[in-house]
């Protein structure tokens, strides 16, 4: 299997499988002396591991990283950074009753088809599991481009199934298990989950994040879009349907008068446009939105077929998330985390010494 590799300065691999012994991680590229340590990445996987409430799934994991190499006496020496992140609550018994079928809206028939085998338990590579690679990959970049850009990247859930969230604070998003951004909302959120659960369905979420203090000019005018790679990065997370980038589809009902982002010598009067311009940073937030489908793992009966191709139904049983958007938002935080660390370094590399006049705000 190829493509477990992303970024072309700061470039992350990750390993593993859902039901194996372990995920791990190299990240490459990583300057040195970044002051790092395990605490550093373990406080964002907490953020997204498993069991963290009664709304997602009750597999329980510690997901405690194991720092292999790349540090020195607390810094980073600019080798390569591996990491294990072992599994400790598998339960691959679960997926036995089921092992010979696939299941709907899942990658069972796709690897089957591309592979000629596929590991059956939990999805095995494809499992969304693997997203712990990206948060620990995250995690160091989150820290770089704070020390060395006073750079900030946020998320919060906006939306769960046709329950809509608004923006209260970030104070609000960091402090309840939802990434809700408005704590008034939690006890409704708790309900619509308890419903969902019992229902045996799942639903999808919209989750936003923001990257702040961005600097103006980063990225590549044509292939190497900023925008681009955000939304190739946010797209290879397992459920996502949709991205946009600013104002999104909704600039499709907007005027020309009222899309482009008119500038003042204080600065941009608006921001539809995402923080990005022709694919370069304009020196504004980047603002971003992921759409994440329905688990596609439900207890409900489905049609289905057979690896012999025979019509047959479906049931999942065991331990899943009814709604994965719920600890997407640590997610998509990361792959925001990893691009612009990534078009950082690919700018100071080229551009660096660049000094224009003209600055606005």
């Amino acid at each position: 299997m190829s493509g477990n590799t992303f970024g072309t300065l700061y470039c992350v691999t990750s390993f593993g499988e859902s039901h194996g012994p372990a995920y791990g991680g190299v990240v490459d590229g990583c300057p040195p002396g970044l002051a790092l340590s395990a605490a550093d990445i373990q406080k964002e996987l907490d953020r997204r591991k498993p069991g963290a409430s009664r709304h997602v799934t009750q597999r329980r994991e510690s997901d405690a990283i194991e720092i292999l190499s790349g540090l020195y006496e607390g810094r980073t020496t600019g080798t390569a950074i591996g990491f294990l992140i072992r599994n400790e609550d598998s339960r691959p018994k679960d997926y036995s009753a089921i092992a010979e079928k696939f299941r709907p809206g899942h990658a069972d028939y796709t690897y089957w088809q591309k592979y000629g085998i596929r590991d059956a338990r939990g999805g095995g590579r494809a499992s969304a599991r693997e997203t712990a690679v990206r948060v620990a990959a995250g995690a160091i970049a989150k820290k770089w481009l704070a020390e060395r850009y006073s750079v900030s990247i946020n998320g919060y859930l906006a939306q769960v199934g046709a329950l809509r969230i608004p923006f209260r604070s970030w104070e609000d998003a960091q402090s309840n298990a939802f990434f809700a951004a408005d704590s008034s909302m939690v006890e409704q959120l708790e309900r619509f989950m308890d419903e969902l659960r019992a229902s045996g369905d799942s639903c999808g979420a919209r989750v936003n994040v923001v990257a702040q203090r961005v600097p103006v000019g980063w990225g590549e005018p044509v292939y190497g879009r900023l925008d681009a790679d955000i939304a190739w990065a946010m797209m290879s997370i397992n459920a996502v349907k949709g991205v946009e980038i600013g104002a999104g589809f909704e600039s499709v009902a907007q005027k020309g008068s009222e899309h482009g982002d008119e500038m003042t010598p204080q600065g941009f009067a608006s921001n539809n446009n995402g923080g990005v311009l022709g694919g370069i940073s304009t020196g504004q937030d980047v603002t971003v939105s992921l759409a994440l489908k329905p688990t596609s793992s439900i207890r409900l009966p489905r049609r289905t077929i057979d690896v012999r191709g025979a019509a047959t139904m479906i049931e999942t049983t065991g331990r899943h998330d009814p709604c994965v958007g719920l600890r997407a938002t640590p997610i998509a935080e990361a792959m925001l985390a990893c691009v612009l660390m990534d078009h950082a370094l690919r700018h100071r590399a080229q551009c660096g010494d660049v000094t224009p006049p003209t600055r606005l705000g």
